[in-house]
């Protein structure tokens, strides 16, 4: 049989490791504690000599399950699951860096990502912000201590889009781990691996859950970085398959150290609601795209960015490196209209901080998910007081439109 496609390989994945009883979703489980006749094969276990489950904080047959079908749309290796998208960025990161390493790291970042490294900053682990749309200026600021190079697919909120390929050949030519988060664009819109990422973060939370019930996050290892070349291994995780290092590494240092565990009833929301995902996101995509360009004749709005539009500047890019352009814009008002005025007159769109929403949310940035940067940051990212992002759902898009025109008419 030829290979299935997305939608068909991510509903049928749970039935592939034959499930107790036949049931079609992997079901529950929420024992933390696993029992072994055997204490032979328990010390086995946790010696990685033999597969099997230990204790809840590393692992369990649902997030198992899960962590196969995240494996699966990536088109990886094996996959760890998180807590949280951040959890899983950091655990990731304290796991594989020490004290004198050096990141490179994409100056257009999520809110709390660049929290956390600045935090890192004060560990001894340096990150250099850099505009990475543009692959020249990642390849001079790389250092001889330099491990790692970490880019967003879409920058949140301004969605600036990196120059993931031309990033991805540097990072294989100079043997650092090329760091790709998928969330903004799903491995339904985006395959890191095509662009020769070494690791992938995906918020859980966002479009693969969909829903906006469940937190969850994942990295996954897609094979293709040789981590015997990389000296922040510990021995105790070097066993013969050096391809499985790193991820093993994550998994012990990050995931059970910290104590980063996702709980088995949100991964089963999280598996439930990826089913959809192909469906939803297509519908978020279209409907984007098209109140981006309502937005962008209608004289109350300053400015419209995202990639969709012709005058976006890496408008090119995202055309031959994603299916889509993804499902979030922003926009920046006149200067005599007040944005949570407008916000407040939105019926349909809900004034949240999540996105990835099957319902339309929108915020103010400045006064919120990037206050804490201060004014000097948020200009250097290109986020203006007035700025306003949305995540677009799946609502009936002449709903959604005739929404829009009443809030910005009003």
């Amino acid at each position: 049989m030829k290979k299935k496609q997305f939608t068909s390989t991510i509903l049928h994945a749970d039935r592939e490791g034959r499930p107790e009883h036949g049931v079609l979703h992997k079901p529950i489980h929420t024992s933390v504690a696993y029992g072994y006749e055997d204490a032979r094969e328990l010390a086995e276990v946790f010696q990685n000599k033999r597969k099997g489950y230990a204790y809840g904080r590393q692992n369990n047959p649902t997030i198992d399950a899960l962590a196969n079908k995240i494996t699966l749309m990536e088109q990886g290796l094996d996959s760890v699951i998180f807590a949280t998208g951040m959890a899983a960025i950091g655990s990731s990161l304290l796991a594989l860096l020490r004290s004198g390493d050096h990141i490179v790291s994409s100056a257009y970042l999520f809110g709390n990502t660049n929290s956390l490294f600045n935090t890192l900053n004060g560990l001894g682990i340096e990150v250099t912000f850099v505009d990475a749309t543009d692959a020249s200026k990642v390849e001079a600021a790389i250092k001889p201590n330099t491990k790692l190079v970490f880019v967003e697919t879409i920058a949140n909120p301004v969605t600036q889009v990196a120059d993931l390929a031309a990033i991805g050949d540097l990072c294989e030519k100079q043997k650092l781990i090329y760091f790709v988060d998928n969330t903004m664009t799903s491995p339904c819109l985006f395959l890191p691996i095509t662009v020769k990422a070494s690791l992938i973060i995906n918020s859980l939370t966002k479009y693969i859950g969909g829903h906006g019930n469940a937190l969850g996050g994942s990295v996954t290892d897609t094979g293709l970085y040789n981590w015997s070349s990389f000296d922040n291994i510990y021995e105790n995780y070097k066993n013969k398959d050096a391809s499985q290092w790193g991820i093993t590494q994550i998994r012990k240092k990050g995931l059970r150290d910290f104590g980063s565990a996702l709980g088995p009833e949100a991964a089963h929301h999280l598996s439930v609601g990826s089913d959809t995902l192909n469906l939803r996101i297509n519908h978020a995509c279209d409907n984007a795209l098209a109140i981006a360009k309502f937005c962008e004749n209608h004289p109350k709005v300053r400015k419209v960015f995202y990639p969709g539009l012709p005058d976006h500047p890496q408008h090119e890019r995202a055309q031959d490196l994603f299916k889509h352009f993804g499902a979030i814009f922003s926009i920046e008002l006149n200067e005599n209209i007040d944005c949570f005025d407008f916000l407040n007159s939105l019926e349909l769109v809900v004034s949240s901080s999540n996105l990835g929403d099957n319902r339309s949310l929108g915020i103010p940035v400045a006064h919120t998910i990037y206050f804490e940067m201060g004014p000097e940051r948020r200009a250097s990212m290109g986020v203006a007081d007035s700025m306003v992002r949305f995540s677009i759902g799946i609502e009936d898009q002449e709903d959604l439109i005739a929404d829009f025109k009443q809030a910005l008419d009003a």
